[in-house]
């Protein structure tokens, strides 16, 4: 571990598997904490996540490399006297309990947030589920998908009707979860330093997921409805929009500001005529006349191919962007840049991943060590309990 690192000296005791909890002890491995992770004899079912479709291969596995590089896995048999002896050990010398487990297995683990308050009052414990510590949805699984994406309203508000709802990639809503939860442990942690007492902070997929639709929700809140999503041939916002050049690429116009944006983008692309039709003359006017000017721009965007389309906008300043395939991404200048990339080790083989979002001091962190194997740091760990 190195010991320049924002986090260096703290010690984080990770009972928690799949993403959204893994991805909070990641964070802070990537920090400089002492990540120790306590697995099952089978370990985190991530580590098999492609055995989820069926892949059976022997493969390296990015997915979980992403969010337990740099932690020290140990082995214990909670349901053991001496593997809840030791899980107390840990906790004891710990600063930080990061936890994605269900309440009633908590509660037949003896580690339920009352019971770990009460033995150790400067840890810091957070409690992470599907749904939140309270009320009818408490006990339930909830992956991202569906606590985060689908009961948020995410799906069904992000498609327009009739097309079904849409589908995320894996681990945006955990992800975005763990980022959340990770904040709020460094604010308690920063509390403790105040106080010198740990205590309690819980989070969910789905309060991070209803927090991430909250200006739908807010307008929902106070005016009963909202406006319903438009296909991109029709949507409100021509000026918010996604086209496609004549090479097939596509982009994203995003001129939010209508008024100050709308007469540049004619500018760039040489139709004075938009500009001077009264059609087009307001933000309110352009909504009304949206599919008109949907149509005018969609063929002159498919007149040349995105190269001649971006160097046009770069002189006039035309606010955009592509859209990215993840070869694209993985090929980015600015992602590079910014040192988005890292890479360690996993059984010996180079591993490449995404870094934290974060730079401190300018630098970007680093993974801290390997991607551990099951039960690799059990007996390395377990010896320091009684030093």
């Amino acid at each position: 571990m190195s010991n320049d690192q924002p986090l260096s000296g703290v010690r984080v005791v990770e009972l928690a598997q799949w993403v959204a909890g893994p991805s909070v002890g990641g964070l802070m491995a990537d920090w400089g904490a002492d990540v120790v992770k306590v697995e099952a004899e089978t370990g985190d079912p991530q580590r098999r996540v492609f055995a989820a479709v069926g892949i059976e291969k022997d493969l390296q596995n990015p997915p979980f490399a992403q969010d337990n590089r740099g932690k020290r896995s140990v082995v214990l048999d909670l349901a053991s006297e001496d593997g809840n002896e030791n899980m107390h050990k840990l906790l004891a010398k710990a600063d930080v309990f990061v936890t994605n487990l269900r309440p009633r297995a908590l509660d037949g683990l003896g580690l339920t947030p009352a019971d770990l308050a009460a033995q150790y009052p400067s840890l810091v414990v957070a409690a992470q589920s599907g749904y939140g510590p309270v009320g009818p949805m408490r006990d339930v699984a909830g992956y991202d998908i569906g606590a985060f994406v689908s009961r948020t309203g995410m799906a069904r508000t992000n498609s327009p009707e009739p097309e079904p709802p849409i589908f995320l990639r894996g681990a945006i809503g955990d992800h975005a979860t763990g980022m959340s939860t990770t904040m709020a442990v460094m604010a308690k942690l920063f509390d403790r330093g105040r106080t010198g007492a740990g205590g309690l902070v819980e989070t969910s997929l789905f309060q991070t997921g209803v927090y991430s639709m909250a200006w739908d929700v807010g307008i929902q809140l106070n005016f009963g409805k909202i406006g319903k999503m438009k296909s991109r041939a029709e949507t409100y916002t021509p000026m918010v929009n996604s086209y496609r050049a004549g090479d097939d690429r596509w982009f994203y116009l995003i001129g939010l500001e209508v008024d100050r944006h709308f007469p540049t983008l004619c500018t760039a692309i040489d139709r004075p005529d938009l500009a001077a039709d009264e059609r087009f003359a307001s933000a309110k006017l352009i909504t009304q006349n949206r599919v008109a000017l949907i149509a005018e721009l969609e063929e002159v965007f498919a007149s040349h191919d995105l190269d001649h389309w971006e160097a046009l906008f770069e002189e006039h300043e035309v606010w955009w962007a592509p859209c990215q395939s993840l070869e694209e991404v993985v090929d980015d200048p600015q992602a590079h840049a910014l040192g988005l990339f890292v890479e360690t080790t996993d059984n010996g083989q180079p591993i490449k991943g995404v870094a934290s979002p974060v730079r401190f001091d300018g630098l970007v962190p680093q993974p801290q060590g390997p991607v551990p194997g099951i039960g690799e740091h059990t007996a390395e760990v377990l010896a320091e309990l009684d030093d």
